[in-house]
């Protein structure tokens, strides 16, 4: 048995609560997973895990043992990486889950940068606006519009997207410009509304202007989860849109948008970077998590 092996394999099947879905992240099959895991028990000489027919769960003496195995994990990794780093440039497969929008307006446009400081990195990248198992599905790390609510993953905050509401040409010389935001909320005004994959919900907009406050939504018509879909709804005059500063500049210069309401104010919306709180920070993470830092404080600069 080799003790790293089934160190590894123990702690992805605690992560994942399956040794199926462990075996897929590690490339392994599912028979191999499980004799690991058997043969770390009989070595240590206690049951690690609870299997039954539908689930996995750990014992007592299993989550004390995880603790430590992950520490000791995290540590080989460092002692290998610091060997290392000095000659190896960060290399391998690194796979990002990013909102389709972000992923090309801002990210994919500078990607020959990262690739030009980085060549030997190979990124699979996740572009869509649901909310996926990072451990399930083998992601290294996610960027996200909105805070961050699980308390398993590490966040890190790395921007704020400025937002404002806009308006295709088309759509005002139907409906006309509304003087006001609580328009939106009655009358003839039309809204497009985004259904956040996290709560299954549209989420009001909070704006103020001086001590005026108030929140809205609007009446949608149509309703999507996807950011591309949801701006080219806009586009088309189907509803008026709330954006964010960088999807909707290129529309302002070509004049295909017109700005509402520039009077009131919105709250940013943080962007994170999360990450998995006991999966090692290689070197090709810890270099792309730097790289959207930096490429965030360029075009979303944290808001102090």
């Amino acid at each position: 048995m080799d003790r790293f092996d089934a160190m590894q394999a123990f702690a992805r099947v605690v992560e994942t609560g399956s040794f199926t879905k462990a075996a897929a992240t590690l490339h392994m099959s599912k028979t191999t997973v499980t004799q690991l895991v058997q043969q770390l028990e009989a070595r240590l000489r206690v049951r690690l895990l609870n299997r039954t027919t539908r689930k996995v769960n750990v014992t007592a003496d299993g989550a004390a043992y995880y603790e430590r195995v992950v520490r000791l994990l995290v540590d080989l990794d460092d002692a290998e990486t610091s060997v290392s780093s000095a000659s190896m440039a960060p290399r391998g497969r690194l796979r990002v889950d990013v909102p389709s929008p972000l992923a090309r307006l801002l990210l994919i446009p500078a990607l020959p940068e990262f690739f030009a400081r980085y060549p030997d990195i190979q990124l699979t990248l996740g572009v869509s606006d649901r909310v996926v198992d990072i451990i399930s599905e083998n992601v290294d790390c996610v960027v996200r519009g909105g805070e961050i609510t699980d308390q398993s993953l590490v966040a890190r905050h790395v921007g704020d997207l400025q937002l404002g509401i806009y308006a295709a040409r088309s759509y005002l010389q139907r409906f006309g410009m509304p003087e006001h935001p609580r328009e939106l909320e009655e009358g003839k005004h039309k809204t497009v509304g985004f259904l956040w994959t996290r709560t299954g919900m549209t989420l009001p907009y909070a704006m103020h202007r001086g001590e005026e406050r108030m929140e809205a939504q609007g009446r949608p018509q149509l309703i999507v989860d996807d950011g591309n879909a949801y701006l080219a709804a806009g586009l088309v005059g189907l509803g008026i849109l709330w954006l964010p500063q960088y999807m909707a500049e290129p529309h302002l210069a070509s004049g295909e948008l017109l700005a509402l309401f520039d009077d009131w104010q919105m709250p940013p919306m943080p962007m994170y970077l999360a990450f998995p709180p006991n999966r090692h920070v290689s070197a090709k993470v810890r270099v792309f998590i730097d790289w959207i830092t930096e490429l965030m404080s360029e075009r979303a600069p944290v808001v102090e």
